[in-house]
């Protein structure tokens, strides 16, 4: 199925009203899997032409993905990540992890952007920063796709490398769910347990009555807010 391709209106519209120059695109990815870090890609890339084929992530193949991603790293003008560990997901909650990571993204650049375009309905960002926000900006906004092609592409690489560093991961297939529920996965906490990646506050322990005594309880003003992407259950 054909896709529009995304383009520079929003950055256009974001320059032309109130006169930014440097323009983020920021986008997440991690936000409902099981295991691993939250990571958010800030990418700056001003208004050029993308290279062929860029899109939201998902709607990419994981092949031409990461193809796509080499080349995004030559074309865009500059771009960073930063991560919120499973730890820090467990404490503060997803809201707040997801700014602390999409701050690290943006701390990280090279010039501070004077506005950031952020994929989705929710200011996760929040002051001092400039934000517009995009429902499906990951399909629509050149550099809000070329951060979630980067964001995906380096967040699967970081699992899979978990997977072939950690003999406790090994089972968990990381190199093909990237943390996220999947009946190999389902399997292992099953039989195993979760390990030192995996986010302990998350309602899939509820479903584990032999591990539930590892569930943590947030601590944080956020974490009492069900967090749609990471609270959901399974049935096990």
């Amino acid at each position: 199925m054909p896709y529009e391709p995304p383009t520079h209106t929003v950055e256009r519209s974001i320059r032309a009203t109130t006169g930014a120059k440097i323009i983020a695109g920021v986008d997440e990815v991690g936000r409902g899997a099981w295991a691993g870090p939250v990571t958010v890609c800030a990418a700056v890339t001003g208004l050029r032409r993308p290279p062929a084929g860029l899109t939201d992530s998902k709607l990419i193949s994981p092949k031409r993905r990461a193809e796509l991603a080499v080349e995004l790293e030559k074309w865009v003008a500059s771009h960073a990540l930063g991560h919120a560990s499973p730890e820090e997901i467990d404490e503060l909650g997803m809201t707040a992890a997801l700014r602390l990571a999409a701050i690290r993204a943006l701390d990280a650049l090279p010039v501070r952007p004077d506005a950031v375009i952020l994929d989705g309905k929710h200011d996760y960002l929040g002051r001092p920063w400039q934000v517009r926000t995009v429902i499906k900006g990951d399909q629509s906004c050149v550099a809000v796709a070329a951060a979630s092609v980067l964001a995906k592409v380096r967040r699967d690489a970081m699992m899979a490398e978990l997977e072939g560093e950690s003999a406790e991961c090994a089972v968990f297939g990381f190199g093909d769910n990237a943390g996220y529920p999947s009946p190999v996965h389902k399997a292992a906490l099953r039989e195993w347990g979760p390990t030192p990646y995996h986010r302990l506050s998350w309602s899939y322990l509820d479903a584990l009555p032999q591990w539930r005594h590892l569930k943590k309880v947030r601590i944080s003003p956020e974490a009492a807010e069900l967090e749609s992407g990471g609270q959901l259950g399974f049935d096990f």
